[in-house]
């Protein structure tokens, strides 16, 4: 993921987002949102997302807009260091909607979210997703983005099943990760 998402070089080869934008570099046209929230405790709520927002492009909702719907509304002005953990992932899962990007790359996107933070993330990924947007989500957590999601599952002790669009394939890939 860190490779897809430009943090690291990869030893071999190249990675392209097919029907992305040739004049952008590909950091450009994606999010990646770590398991670590990437938040400044001495920043206020509305500061840490008004300095992601101004680092990564105006292009998406307003600060207080993007607060509203992660549920995050009215806290602007605490200081970071003081939200709960899944207040944490919530502010910022709010970085996906402050700059629009077409790929997001998640990596646990759900932890420390409750069972209504949970549903409203799913609910933000799906209009995402409806609105041409793509989603790669390394996750512990089934993730309710609809039925027409591609998933490929890859357990400690199974053999990866690939799902596109509902159908299962068991074994559907050859290669590295099916050994």
């Amino acid at each position: 993921m860190r490779i897809i998402a430009g943090l690291l070089g990869p030893t071999e080869g190249t990675v392209s987002l097919r029907n992305g934008a040739p004049d952008l570099p590909l950091r450009e046209q994606l999010h990646y949102l770590g398991h670590d929230d990437a938040l400044k405790g001495a920043l206020t709520v509305s500061e840490n997302l008004a300095f992601w927002r101004d680092v990564l492009g105006r292009t998406g909702l307003g600060v207080e807009e993007a607060l509203d719907e992660v549920g995050l509304g009215g806290l602007g002005r605490l200081p970071a260091s003081v939200l709960s953990a899944g207040q944490k992932r919530r502010l910022a899962i709010a970085r996906l909607l402050v700059t629009r990007r077409t790929v997001w790359v998640l990596d646990e996107p759900t932890t420390a979210l409750d069972v209504t933070a949970q549903a409203r993330f799913a609910e933000l990924s799906r209009a995402h997703l409806a609105s041409g947007g793509i989603i790669l989500a390394a996750t512990h957590t089934p993730l309710d983005f609809g039925p027409s999601v591609d998933e490929l599952t890859i357990g400690a002790w199974a053999r990866p099943v690939a799902a596109v669009a509902g159908e299962v394939a068991d074994g559907a890939l050859n290669g590295p990760l099916s050994s």
